[in-house]
């Protein structure tokens, strides 16, 4: 499109916590990439604003895990929300789009939609594995969902949702093919050792949970192989802390807590030992064997294992369609079962990263763009390319 053909374009986004920032911004950045007379109003962070974005409020005002400390913000949230679909009625963008946080942004999507006003979400909340009805909601306030992941997609087709398969952005920003060495350099291993990476999370209830059960599975690997290395990333200083005290008395443990830097643990490793969650994604992206293992508070299990309609709980699995990563969730999670899969793992792990290699390159679709493109298709702009 000839640029001084371009009408102007008024985009309105919401993210609700970092990882929204980094997709919004390089979806911002697609748009303009392809449409250069845009504007955008809404709620982002940094990444975003950098980008352009007239931000209505800081972003961490919407930044909330758990339960508890959602309903004490509760008041706060149902209002701003109310705020922000008054203004976008009055602003009257071209189109409004939700950037995950689905039980913020689906009632904004759904009201606009009904004012007239084109919808989209990025980012599809888990409905294929529980609270399925949620689609009814999502079929009728969204023009669009982009999904990060094809298996979603399917699900939307069957449940007539208008949908666009996009790739995921990590999938893009990862190089299919990773070289340990440089890394192991970067944090000072030797290039002879086998190496365990340890990912316990990145919350303090998940570290709180398995950061034990893994520490005990490294003292069960050592036992077998004396020489293995293990590297612990922390995903914050307070992660730090929980875990260094974790590690008090066990001074001779080979273990070294790293801050942050999780996809240099990744790519220096020879197998990963990971709790479920969005980190496994990563894992396959640097085509490292896994092992995944999971522990809820008791209740929660219960209830969620009877909820929950998917067969398998790790994103490999889903991604494959098949149990190509050993699980282990709640009581079948203990010191011995991990170590001695993490043990398989380290003889040969060719099965999985094999398997990894594809989906992959199944992932790697130039996520921005195409979801860029599919926005704009959607307003009309049936050349955008």
């Amino acid at each position: 499109m000839a640029e001084q053909q371009q009408a102007p374009l008024k985009v309105a986004l919401v993210a609700g916590e970092a990882s929204g920032d980094i997709l919004g911004a390089g979806l911002m950045q697609a748009l303009r990439a392809q449409h250069a007379n845009i504007e955008f109003i809404g709620v982002g962070g940094p990444l975003m604003q950098a980008q352009g974005l007239q931000s209505y409020f800081p972003m961490e005002r919407l930044a909330i895990m758990g339960l508890v400390e959602v309903l004490g913000r509760l008041p706060e949230l149902l209002a701003r929300r109310k705020r922000l679909i008054a203004t976008f009625k009055e602003q009257r963008p071209d189109v409004f789009i939700g950037i995950d946080a689905p039980d913020f942004n689906l009632t904004i999507e759904l009201q606009l939609r009904a004012a007239g006003i084109k919808t989209v979400h990025y980012v599809s909340p888990s409905v294929w594995a529980w609270r399925q009805k949620r689609v009814l909601k999502i079929r009728k306030g969204c023009d669009l969902m982009l999904t990060l992941l094809p298996f979603e997609a399917q699900f939307y087709r069957e449940h007539q949702v208008p949908v666009l398969f996009v790739g995921h952005p990590l999938a893009d920003s990862v190089a299919l093919h990773n070289d340990a060495q440089p890394a192991r350099e970067l944090l000072g291993l030797p290039a002879d050792a086998q190496v365990v990476a340890l990912l316990p999370g990145s919350r303090g209830g998940e570290v709180a949970k398995l950061g034990p059960l893994f520490i005990d599975t490294a003292r069960y690997l050592l036992a077998e192989k004396p020489h293995l290395r293990f590297i612990l990333p922390a995903a914050n200083q307070a992660r730090r802390e929980q875990l260094e005290a974790m590690l008090a008395g066990m001074p001779n443990l080979p273990i070294e807590i790293l801050d942050g830097q999780s996809q240099t643990a990744l790519q220096a490793c020879d197998a990963v030992l990971i709790a479920s969650g969005t980190a496994t994604l990563e894992a396959l992206l640097f085509k490292k064997p896994m092992v995944v293992a999971y522990k809820l508070a008791p209740v929660s299990y219960w209830l969620l294992k009877r909820m929950v309609k998917s067969p398998y709980v790790s994103l490999p699995n889903l991604l494959a369609a098949q149990m190509l990563v050993p699980e282990f969730i709640q009581d079948a999670a203990t010191a011995e079962a991990l170590g001695d899969a993490v043990l398989a793992q380290l003889r040969d792990g060719s099965q999985q990263t094999q398997r990894f290699t594809e989906l992959h390159q199944s992932l790697r679709c130039n996520a921005s763009q195409r979801a860029a493109q599919g926005i704009l298709q959607l307003l009309g702009y049936a050349d955008a390319t």
